[in-house]
């Protein structure tokens, strides 16, 4: 899939104030820090079309990126954060919970997971969470270029391992690097060949 143009299109307090125009959507969600906007900078080859903050928990709103006039990639509120009050941990589960328990557009959900750290507790809540409300996801390791090729296969095992325990089947997984592009092209094709099947 070839990156046309891309275009931020607006930012949502809540899904009542969301695009209406029915494209199919690839939500991108994930923990604290996992590195969420430069991953979407990369994967829509534009290195400033979704804000970078050394702070974390600066998206609080659901950003929809326009793709090609075809789909959306949407950027949702984290989870995870320690350094946040309880009204905006409070505000930002509600947000997930009415996008996705009701955004029918909604067509893929992108986990991200930083492949550096083992999966914690909040991410195998939030897959859960999504399993339950039949939300199709796979999972995007991030940060590959901070360790070694040679461990990368290794770490893989250790996380599969780990994911055995509450999966029979695993999740689809690529893993990334918004640094060296490492997995964006396995990211495009995933897009395309699942837009074949969107339907609303």
């Amino acid at each position: 899939m070839k990156i046309i143009n891309s275009i931020f299109e607006k930012s949502s307090k809540d899904i009542s104030q969301c695009p209406n125009n029915k494209l199919p959507e690839f939500a991108l969600v994930g923990r604290s820090n996992v590195g969420k906007s430069s991953l979407i900078n990369t994967l829509l080859n534009n290195k400033s079309i979704a804000k970078i903050s050394s702070k974390p928990g600066k998206t609080l709103l659901i950003n929809h990126f326009r793709i090609n006039d075809k789909f959306y990639i949407v950027d949702l509120p984290g989870y995870g954060y320690a350094t946040i009050s309880k009204k905006i941990k409070k505000d930002i589960k509600i947000m997930h919970k009415s996008y996705f328990q009701s955004r029918k557009e909604l067509f893929y959900t992108l986990l991200l997971i930083d492949i550096r750290h083992e999966i914690q507790q909040n991410d195998l809540d939030f897959m859960e969470f999504l399993n339950s409300n039949y939300c199709p996801f796979i999972i995007i390791f991030t940060k590959s270029d901070k360790l070694k090729v040679t461990d990368l296969d290794k770490r893989l095992e250790i996380l599969k391992k780990q994911l055995s325990d509450y999966w029979e089947d695993f999740p689809n997984m690529i893993i990334t690097s918004s640094k060296n592009k490492k997995g964006i092209d396995e990211i495009h094709s995933f897009i395309e060949s699942s837009l074949k099947d969107y339907v609303i």
